[in-house]
């Protein structure tokens, strides 16, 4: 792994979240962007080497959704960045963590994308991250 690279939060109202964190951290979000087959609509914010993502939920059956229904808004997960998600994927099951996902799907931010279950995280929802490979065309 190379770094953090987001802190995910679960937001109700994405504009009214937009307009806090646009005054918290002193600049707009940089990118909005909807992942449909998760169910969610996204913001993000950089700040330095540090970004955050903000998700709100677009369907009532979504995983954001869920977490807002149990624990409210608040930090949803924390993301890595890897260099080959394959690659970390299969080591970190040879660890004994439970992949959510085994094959790696799009996500936000032209990403590559899988979770690990927060039982076996201390409670947290960690993301790997790895940069969508471009298409030549």
């Amino acid at each position: 792994m190379q770094k953090i690279e987001h802190i995910g939060i679960a937001v109700k109202d994405l504009k009214a979240s937009n307009i806090l964190f646009e005054k918290l951290l002193g600049i707009p979000s940089y990118k909005e962007e909807e992942v449909a087959s998760e169910g969610v609509k996204t913001s993000f914010f950089m700040q330095g080497p540090n970004k955050i993502e903000l998700l709100e939920a677009t369907k009532e059956d979504s995983p954001i959704a869920k977490f807002i229904a149990k624990k409210g808004e608040g930090v949803h997960h924390i993301a890595f960045a890897v260099d080959d998600i394959v690659a970390e994927i299969t080591r970190l099951k040879a660890e004994g963590f439970v992949v959510l996902n085994e094959i790696p799907k799009k996500g936000a931010d032209n990403k590559l994308v899988a979770f690990l279950h927060p039982k076996g995280t201390n409670g947290t929802l960690i993301e790997l991250c790895q940069e969508a490979p471009t298409v030549a065309e």
